[in-house]
């Protein structure tokens, strides 16, 4: 008499076959769920609209050059602070500071600031992410900018110069 197979499910050879194709379902899973959980955030809708803007900054740059309008921005992790300083004929009362992020648009920082009469300002700030900031300074009626890229953390300090100005951006 010969003995009763055991049912499919006892063996363990179609579990082995099986194990391949269920990796490639959950591995398919996870990548549709990164592809639409991590938007990329570096296109933008209107280029042509931003293309055509390029002109305006283009002029903001130089009217800082005409200015002779130099910034140095320092962050201090243990205070949690950002401290900076305006040079030039220009000295406006209030200042916009902006930090962007090179990737995450959410941890982009937008603050309006005071000077003093030296031109010197500060701000509270959290702790800055590990990344390539992009600093850019403005008044208020937008007249003019100061941009430039900060390594945070290996530069502790970073110095903005206009764009034309001799000697490399910051």
């Amino acid at each position: 008499m010969n003995p009763i197979p055991a049912p499919w499910y006892r063996h363990r050879w179609p579990w082995l076959l099986m194990i391949g194709p269920v990796a490639v379902l959950i591995a398919g899973t996870i990548t549709i769920w990164i592809s639409f959980a991590g938007a990329d955030a570096l296109v933008v809708d209107d280029y042509y609209k931003q293309g055509k803007a390029i002109n305006q900054d283009l002029r903001r740059d130089a009217a800082a050059a005409r200015l002779g309008l130099t910034a140095s921005v320092r962050y201090d992790a243990i205070t949690d602070s950002v401290t900076g300083r305006l040079n030039g004929e220009a000295k406006p009362k209030a200042l916009i500071v902006r930090l962007l992020h090179p990737t995450v648009p959410d941890k982009d920082v937008r603050t309006v600031v005071t000077l003093d009469a030296d031109g010197r300002f500060s701000f509270r700030l959290p702790l800055l992410d590990r990344a390539r900031w992009k600093v850019q300074l403005e008044d208020q009626q937008r007249q003019w900018r100061l941009h430039g890229s900060w390594h945070w953390p290996e530069q502790q300090q970073t110095d903005i110069r206009p764009i034309g100005e001799s000697g490399p951006a910051a």
